[in-house]
């Protein structure tokens, strides 16, 4: 199996020109013209790290601007030539945006033609009007691609309590019907940016069945990110023959393990969803159960993708100068390594002192004691970039320190935590916490 993973190259160094220029999930237009000082980011730094985003047989793909956006590509479509299963994961926060509502029942039901997508305004808290509007953003692709609205499903982001400009909506459909290509990946993954500065894509093909199958997925998020089953948006097709059925389990088992361990800041948003949409052009035996031939190959690609897309959502969170890998081991029960490993990267001590460079391991002791963990400290150990800095109930010394602060000064870091309390374990990816997060979310409303 091999795997491309993807970043634009046309994007700015730094993320305050970004932030500055485009709406976040929840964010005002006007707040972000705003040009705050910002570090250069861990994002900024991974623009060297190119590569080719995969098309996928049978699909075509659109990124445009319509005007929701007072610039930049702001409406997206992902167009199946042929009927796909589809699958999909959806936030389970009690404040959800009307996409959410639409597109629920729709991937339940398991067939589908089309994704669309727009970014800078999210449909949420709009009541009955809401629901319309996504309703008609549905009939509206549907009607440029020739299919129902039922087989449509949609997704937006952007700022809560607004109402989408539905007449840009409808041209929106037009305009990106028109430029389906397939080659339109990359388009279509600027197009639902918000504050992300770069978008985000990846690839793996793998032969399944004696087929060569492909998976090419699109993400978006940089804040308001804590998923509890999903992330902020993502889409991934496949040209695999695989069952809806097989494809429910497969997305839910591979979210758990990628998505569901993404946080920068704790907060789940109102339209995190994740579909991914398989045509059967590969023309492999069908997949319709975990047991089938072929069926462990494909999920297993297709959580190489979804965790390349994972781990990008956290090197580009708002601000983040670091992509940080928080590892939990010893812990009492899986529930307890979940906290554990939670209460590490969502700590805003932990995080800060990263920020710094600081190897300040009480940081990570105090929140683990605060969240009241089963740990045995005689036994708990603490490693920062593979640095021993606490172990058998006392800091390992200045010299550790030195070591584990010029650790602490690369762009990809681990914080390793052994509870010393029993065998299991969890990996969180996270991000540090600079200066820059606050000036972005202080400059936004909602």
């Amino acid at each position: 199996m091999t795997a491309t993973s993807t970043k634009s190259p046309t994007k700015s160094p730094t993320k305050s020109s970004k932030k500055s220029s485009k709406k976040s999930p929840t964010k005002s237009s006007k707040k972000t013209q705003r040009k705050p000082t910002q570090t250069k980011s861990v994002a900024a730094r991974a623009q060297g790290k190119l590569g080719a985003a995969l098309p996928v047989p049978g699909f075509r793909y659109a990124g445009v601007h319509c005007g929701v956006k007072e610039s930049d590509l702001d409406f997206a479509m992902i167009v199946s030539d042929e009927p796909a299963s589809v699958a999909g994961v959806f936030t389970k926060s009690t404040i959800v945006g009307a996409p959410v509502e639409w597109s629920r029942p729709r991937a339940a039901a398991g067939r589908a033609r089309a994704i669309v997508a727009n970014s800078g305004c999210s449909n949420t808290a709009m009541g009955e009007r809401g629901r319309r509007d996504a309703a008609t953003m549905a009939a509206a692709a549907g009607k440029a691609i020739g299919c129902s609205a039922d087989e449509v499903l949609v997704a937006s982001t952007g700022v809560i309590g607004e109402p989408l400009p539905m007449a840009k909506i409808r041209a929106g459909a037009v305009l990106a019907q028109k430029e389906l290509k397939a080659n339109g990946f990359k388009r279509a993954a600027e197009a639902i940016r918000t504050t992300d500065t770069f978008a985000k894509y990846a690839s793996t093909t793998v032969v399944v069945n004696r087929k060569q199958v492909t998976i090419s997925g699109i993400a978006k998020g940089s804040g308001m990110i804590e998923p509890n089953m999903a992330t902020m948006l993502s889409f991934i097709t496949t040209d695999a023959n695989v069952s809806p059925a097989f494809l429910r389990g497969a997305l839910k088992r591979v979210a758990d393990q990628t998505y569901n361990c993404v946080t920068i800041d704790g907060e789940g948003s109102t339209s995190d969803t994740v579909v991914v949409m398989a045509n059967g052009v590969a023309g492999n035996a069908a997949i319709r159960s975990a047991k089938s031939a072929g069926a462990a190959r494909f999920e297993t690609a297709l959580l190489d993708v979804a965790t390349q897309l994972s781990q990008m959502l956290a090197r580009d969170g708002e601000g983040a100068t670091k992509l940080v890998t928080v590892e939990v081991t010893g812990a009492a029960s899986p529930q307890q390594a979940d906290l554990a490993a939670r209460r590490i990267a969502n700590s805003m001590l932990v995080k800060t002192a990263l920020f710094g460079h600081d190897p300040n391991w009480g940081r990570i002791l105090q929140t683990l004691g605060a969240g009241r963990l089963k740990l045995n400290l005689p036994r708990v150990e603490v490693r920062l970039c593979g640095t021993p800095v606490f172990k058998a109930g006392a800091s390992t010394g200045p010299a550790a320190r030195k070591r584990a602060e010029a650790g602490l000064k690369s762009t990809d870091i681990t914080v390793h935590v052994s509870l010393g309390a029993g065998r299991s374990s969890k990996r969180l990816w996270t991000c540090d916490l600079s200066y820059d997060y606050v000036r972005i979310n202080a400059e936004y409303t909602t």
